[in-house]
């Protein structure tokens, strides 16, 4: 053999070895140079799995041969070779029987047995992963073989394979994190809630996010503290082309100046005290995806800079490094400060400000779009039965006049919170089907209200005493006829909501009503 084809061999072995090619195509590359080097009519390379060795490449024998599993045990040849860390040869007239006997492709008839075979074993930082071997039908066929340039092989087989497991771990890992963090992205959003309403005004909102959503273009979203900012911007994301990478949240009001860059654009270790390691700020973990920055009327001036350039340019710098890096980043902004004001008085810069509000979305706070409150109370109920462990809970309608006259100050994040106490007040108090009474939300209720109410207290109550005058079908009547009109006037006597409240259908809530004298 030439030196020249055996540096060739070399080559294309150390060539597979620094390529991302498949494994299954590294291992016959690597069997097919030594075939073309050393005077063999068969290779194979076979790893160690679970006690087993089962071939993953082979040259110059029968093609059935892949897939089959060899026991060392069972395989006294392939013992011999595993239990030695130097090349094995054998010798011709050698009792033990060759695994490959009536194997090799050039033996048309399958009868022919093994003369020549030789093979070493393949480690890994000292463990063992598999064998390669030899094999030729005359005998002396490798007599001119050093044992350097198998063991040669032999080192570089073993470095394929553990390149090539070391890949499809890395691939699995990459494939389960993904899945991970899609099933983690799926569970957010079946946490985080919807935008509840059919309202003008959140109509109008739905509107503004489907129009923007599917862009690239910076959103700034305004609104009173608690009408639900983080859930818009959730929402746009999850409605952009970036839905399924990251959605990188920042909390603008909880970064302490000191560490806010650090925590934006990362730093190099040693860039300061207690930078003991290199670490990537919240614009690069959100590279390719989207970076809510909530409360941004909070960011200091200094940072202020910084970030225009980043939103401009596309370019961050670690504290403490040289070189600039490139991130592909969807802003979203929210704030309940008039930021007008802020840039007026001097607190924001006019320049970030006009670079944020490329699409302005503004929240509409809870007291101007009341009518959503019997969906909006439907839901968190529904939210509070579950948490509760409860089958079904109620909300009186007097209960719901008292909402409707409430101004909600904290908006719809009030709205979840009450509702939450008053369901577990209610459940203390009656079992079974727990009702939320007025008393039970701890409102502040209007005086036109209170009046209302004790008007309608003052008329009697259907007490055993009154049932004898009446009759049951007149209480009953009596009855109905009091729930019928609250809940209607608690919807402004709107009809289909009123059915939607007491749960029956329209058409026979207009015929009660008819009899009742409710409705002419």
């Amino acid at each position: 053999m030439s030196l020249p084809t055996l540096d060739h061999a070399w080559l294309q072995i150390a060539v597979g070895l620094s390529t991302s090619m498949p494994g299954e195509l590294q291992f016959q590359r690597l069997v097919q140079a030594i075939c073309d080097v050393l005077p063999c009519d068969a290779v194979s390379l076979m790893q160690l799995h679970e006690g087993e060795l089962v071939p993953v490449a082979a040259m110059g024998l029968a093609p059935e041969l892949i897939g089959q599993r060899f026991l060392p045990a069972e395989h006294p040849r392939l013992q011999a070779i595993l239990q030695e860390r130097e090349p094995v040869r054998f010798p011709a007239d050698a009792e033990l029987p060759d695994p490959f006997d009536g194997w090799l492709a050039i033996d048309r008839e399958r009868t022919a047995d093994v003369h020549s075979c030789m093979g070493c074993s393949l480690y890994v930082d000292r463990q063992l992963v598999g064998v390669l071997t030899l094999d030729a039908l005359a005998p002396g066929r490798f007599d001119d073989v050093d044992d350097m340039t198998v063991a040669a092989f032999a080192a570089l087989a073993a470095a394929t394979l553990r390149n090539v497991a070391l890949l499809r771990a890395l691939e699995h890992s990459r494939a389960q994190q993904q899945e991970l963090a899609q099933e983690l992205v799926r569970d957010a959003r079946r946490r985080e809630g919807e935008l509840i309403g059919n309202s003008l005004q959140m109509r109008k909102l739905c509107e503004e996010i489907d129009i923007v959503a599917n862009t690239d273009l910076a959103v700034l979203i305004t609104g009173e503290t608690g009408t639900g900012k983080e859930l818009v911007a959730r929402t746009l994301h999850a409605h952009s082309r970036r839905s399924e990478q990251a959605l990188v949240h920042v909390n603008c009001a909880a970064l302490p100046e000191q560490i806010a860059e650090s925590e934006l654009f990362g730093h190099v270790k040693g860039a300061f005290t207690g930078a003991v390691s290199h670490r990537a700020g919240k614009f690069e973990l959100a590279d390719g995806g989207t970076l809510f920055l909530d409360e941004i009327g909070e960011l200091p001036l200094s940072l202020q800079a910084k970030l225009l350039r980043a939103l401009q340019q596309g370019e961050i710098q670690r504290v403490g490094a040289d070189k600039l890096l490139r991130v592909n980043v969807r802003l979203i902004a929210a704030t309940n400060r008039d930021l007008e004001q802020e840039v007026a008085e001097g607190r924001f810069r006019s320049d970030l400000y006009h670079r944020l509000k490329v699409y302005p979305i503004a929240v509409p706070p809870l007291r101007a779009h009341k009518t959503d409150l019997d969906t909006l109370s439907s839901y968190f109920l529904d939210q509070a039965r579950s948490r509760l462990g409860l089958r079904q809970i109620g909300l009186h309608p007097q209960a719901l006049q008292a909402m409707h006259a409430y101004d909600w100050p904290g908006n719809v994040r009030e709205l979840e919170h009450m509702l939450m106490r008053a369901s577990l007040k209610a459940t203390r108090h009656k079992e079974g089907r727990p009702l939320i009474l007025a008393e039970h939300l701890d409102l502040s209720i209007p005086d036109l209200l209170t009046e209302k109410a004790n008007a309608e207290n003052e008329r009697p109550d259907i007490t055993a005493a009154a049932e004898a005058q009446l009759g049951l079908r007149d209480a009953v009547d009596e009855y109905q006829h009091r729930l019928i009109q609250q809940v209607l006037d608690a919807h402004d006597g709107n009809w289909s909501a009123t059915a939607r409240q007491l749960k029956v259908d329209r058409a026979n809530l207009n015929r009660l009503a008819q009899r009742l004298g409710i409705k002419t």
